[in-house]
């Protein structure tokens, strides 16, 4: 199994597979507006600008799950996301990553990679998974892990 077999919506609607992304390095996070990690946008920006050409992605999905730090609109996210941070990576529509209506794909890479002590569950928004090219889950980071600091790993990937 592989992040390859799941489907995702797009900001703007449109139904994906992630085999569109086969081959690549990604870049998981399950991002908020309105949290305290917000600013890590920019440098997820930033690492997406430096390795896109080598073969690297980010995908963000919003998800309003934790103290309601994503209440907007998925129309109101995207713009936030451009204006505040210039966001080009691919951003999907809200989604939620844990619980019964959590969306397959979060509910595979908590399995696969579980946190600190095996947990299962994703602790907060900016919980990041890095994939490597053949759609596996390689690593869980925390939220308070800044996207910068994933350069190494990222590159050991490339």
């Amino acid at each position: 199994m592989s992040i390859y077999e799941f489907n995702a919506r797009l900001i703007n609607g449109e139904e994906i597979s992630l085999s569109r992304f086969e081959g690549k390095v990604v870049l998981i996070v399950n991002t908020a507006s309105k949290c305290g990690f917000t600013p890590q946008y920019a440098e997820l920006q930033e690492l997406y600008e430096t390795y896109k050409e080598r073969g690297f992605t980010v995908l963000g999905f919003p998800c309003n799950q934790f103290m309601n730090q994503e209440p907007g609109s998925e129309e109101e996210i995207e713009s936030f996301c451009k204006q505040n941070y210039g966001v080009t990576f691919p951003m999907f529509g809200k989604v939620d990553v844990n619980g019964d209506e959590a969306h397959p794909l979060f509910s595979y890479l908590a399995k696969e990679a579980p946190g600190i002590m095996g947990s299962k569950r994703i602790k907060w928004n900016f919980t990041k998974f890095l994939i490597g090219r053949d759609g596996k889950p390689v690593k869980r980071f925390a939220p308070n892990d800044k996207p910068g600091e994933l350069a190494k790993d990222i590159e050991n990937l490339l």
